[in-house]
């Protein structure tokens, strides 16, 4: 455990240079509705007002029946964002193959770190604190899906943009931290047709083969996967 703990530190420390969105300035336009951001890592969400400056660090969220733009400058890209999404700012980037590479093998040792911790607090005989708060509220944001099901609208909204890095390493994060979403057939594709979009054709490969395995997957959508399995094979 300690090995892959350092394993994380030293891929963050690699990474932590390239983490901001690269000389660009962001804003918020055409609010419509209820548009909310939270700046850094702070729990507060602000009410977010058209012409707002937003900071590589902050997030966005939109509300029923409400929208947004966000304007790149100098560059002047326009990503609309509808209902019900969360969307990092930091994710809107595009990423080179070495960097998805990189980042893809952090999130593999952080799914291996998650499981690995849950086998042991599964393990007969192991004592448990009920009373812990910390073990509460891990466990609070892993059964509320509402907030995993807002921040995977908001993986979407990448892919529809083409940034398909981000929206594959962020949707994998997304169905770590809540595995009941993972389950889901229209999660787990996204991936896939995201990393297939990055060029990574072994990932692509690799996540429809586990696609394919799902419990609850049906017919048609089985035949397209193992349809896609055999492009990716030529």
């Amino acid at each position: 455990m300690k090995g892959i703990r350092s394993l994380i530190v030293f891929i963050l420390l690699l990474l932590a240079a390239g983490f901001a969105v690269g000389g660009e300035y962001i804003t918020l336009q055409k609010i419509q509705g209820e548009v909310s951001v939270r700046p850094g890592v702070t729990e507060t969400w602000i009410k977010a007002r058209s012409g707002d400056l937003l900071k590589a660090d902050a997030t966005v969220r939109t509300g029923q029946v409400s929208s947004a733009l966000i304007v790149l400058s100098p560059t002047n890209k326009r990503i609309s964002l509808p209902a019900n999404v969360i969307v990092d700012i930091s994710d809107i980037r595009d990423l080179t193959q070495e960097e998805l590479m990189l980042k893809l093998t952090m999130e593999k040792v952080r799914a291996s770190s998650y499981e690995w911790k849950n086998k042991e607090m599964n393990t007969p005989n192991t004592t448990i604190n009920h009373g812990d708060p910390k073990d509460k509220k891990e466990s609070l944001a892993e059964s509320n899906t509402e907030l995993g099901i807002l921040q995977l609208n908001g993986t979407r909204v990448l892919y529809q943009n083409g940034f398909y890095s981000t929206s594959a390493l962020k949707t994998l994060e997304i169905l770590r931290q809540y595995p009941p979403l993972a389950a889901q057939y229209k999660n787990r594709i996204l991936v896939a047709e995201a990393l297939e979009k990055a060029n990574l054709k072994s990932e692509a490969m690799n996540e429809y083969v586990v696609i394919s395995s799902l419990p609850n997957i049906r017919k048609e959508e089985k035949e397209f996967v193992q349809s896609k399995i055999a492009q990716l094979k030529k």
